[in-house]
């Protein structure tokens, strides 16, 4: 039998609302095709006008990505007392904490969840649904460009 995966116990999680994974810190908000789209109709904007006001370019070892824009004090440019486009914010915020980068280990996800107060308390999220999360990213491609 394979090894299995260190969260195929089970992964409890439940939004603290403390922000700190959308403030004070640099960090990428990657967008899928999908991702623009919702939030250029969310923000009632062309998806051309929504892409040269709140998006940039981020440079990638072979291309570059498309991510959100940062206040100069680094909160995510959609971040007011909150999330000021829940309803249609990214796939990268719905789905977090379950990232392939915080699931490739025990020791990751603990350490994460050092920084996070929701991690490790309230809902708890079974194997199928932290995969869910995972096959969902993957099915939204990011958006990318060849490097200039």
């Amino acid at each position: 039998m394979p090894d299995q995966p260190f969260y195929a116990p089970g992964l409890r999680f439940t939004c603290a609302r403390c922000s700190a994974c959308c403030r004070y810190e640099s960090g990428f908000v990657f967008l899928s095709e999908k991702d623009a789209l919702i939030l250029a109709k969310c923000l009632k904007m062309s998806y051309t006008s929504f892409i040269e006001t709140y998006c940039r370019w981020v440079p990638a070892p072979e291309e570059e990505r498309l991510s959100l824009k940062e206040t100069s004090d680094f909160d995510c440019i959609f971040w007011n007392n909150g999330c000021s486009v829940y309803e249609g914010r990214p796939l990268q915020c719905r789905t977090f904490p379950f990232w392939q980068a915080h699931l490739r280990s025990q020791q990751i996800w603990d350490r994460i969840a050092e920084e996070c107060p929701g991690m490790g308390k309230g809902t708890l999220f079974t194997r199928d649904d932290i995969e869910s999360c995972l096959q969902k990213q993957s099915a939204e491609p990011l958006i990318t460009r060849k490097r200039r």
